[in-house]
């Protein structure tokens, strides 16, 4: 057998210094995980595992839901065994899951998420319980990973502090060969790509159109008068993509391009609007702009955000264009 010269293993050290992500990085961090965190063998912490109903979808949805936690005094990390947090979360989860589900096999775990105060915390204060949400989150998508996903194309997919952890996942595991090789998008509504995020991990890639594959569509919803909101403040910019034209500059799309809003209670009703607003992206804060929503009609709901901040309905503004999207995305991946 031919040996590899001291200059290529020096080549091969550098990069996997840079990447950080060895191939059999996602099996070694998976058995430390299934020995050190939740045990995601248990089926009582997956609100969707494998759905029999999904047989013969081509691809798989790591769906990480959004924040649905009030601490009231107590946990600031929802414990798993709050059973009214968890009736909320799984609703809540049911009310986007169509999105993913007429063409991903659906996986959402249960994890310890941040309750809503932590928001309110100084950032060096919060992130510790961040940290333990997160620390589940990575640990159910590794045990994913080495269980379930044996190839197949991915979607990941979170909402709010749901998509604050997608990206997280993707900093951290979006250069290994066993994630970069089968990811088909991560759809990160209501949270932020910044330019220091790209720094960091250069291997994420926003998305730049309707059908490009391993990238990330991000985007978060505001009144055009907001020049501030808590996921993108004053003097940040982020990275969007307009879910109506499926382009990056800030031209105007118009509601006729809208497929139809869905409005989702709690027992499952559904309303739906087509043609419900416009949108454009804001050119100085990369926020995405509502163009024909009044505002006092759509309050923020959480007293965390202020009026004109449409942060939870950002993924309801959008529905059937975002369902109709993962299915474009899924056949441009397989296609290839």
């Amino acid at each position: 057998m031919r040996k590899i010269s001291a200059s290529l293993l020096a080549v091969v050290f550098i990069i996997l210094s840079v990447t950080g992500c060895t191939p059999s990085k996602i099996l070694t961090e998976a058995k430390k995980a299934a020995s050190e965190g939740l045990d995601y063998s248990d089926g009582s912490l997956w609100i969707y595992n494998r759905d029999a109903s999904s047989e013969g979808l081509e691809a798989d949805c790591f769906m990480i839901g959004p924040s649905v936690y009030t601490a009231n005094g107590g946990d600031y990390n929802m414990p798993t065994y709050d059973a009214s947090a968890l009736i909320s979360y799984k609703s809540t989860l049911g009310m986007e899951k169509d999105i993913y589900s007429g063409t991903c096999v659906l996986y959402a775990p249960v994890y310890r998420q941040v309750s809503l105060e932590v928001y309110d915390m100084p950032a060096d204060e919060a992130e510790k319980y961040f940290e333990t949400a997160y620390g589940d989150v990575r640990d159910a998508f590794l045990y994913y990973m080495q269980n379930d996903n044996n190839g197949r194309p991915l979607v990941i997919a979170g909402f709010s502090q749901g998509a604050d952890m997608a990206i997280r996942l993707l900093k951290e595991f979006g250069d290994c060969p066993e994630v970069k090789n089968v990811l088909v998008a991560c759809y990160a509504i209501g949270w932020r790509i910044t330019e220091s995020d790209i720094k960091e991990a250069p291997y994420l890639k926003p998305a730049e159109g309707e059908n490009d594959t391993g990238v990330i569509i991000a985007y978060d919803c505001e009144s055009e008068e907001v020049t501030s909101s808590l996921v993108v403040p004053a003097g940040t910019k982020t990275y969007s993509i307009n879910p109506l034209n499926w382009q990056t500059d800030s031209a105007v799309a118009g509601k006729e391009l809208n497929l139809g809003a869905c409005f989702a209670d709690y027992s499952g009703g559904v309303t739906e609007i087509p043609e419900f607003t416009g949108c454009y992206i804001d050119p100085v804060r990369g926020s995405l702009k509502v163009t024909d929503v009044p505002a006092e009609e759509y309050p923020p709901v959480l007293s965390m955000f202020s009026e004109g901040e449409y942060h939870i309905y950002d993924y309801q503004f959008f529905f059937r264009n975002l369902q109709e999207n993962v299915a474009v995305r899924v056949s441009a991946f397989t296609g290839k």
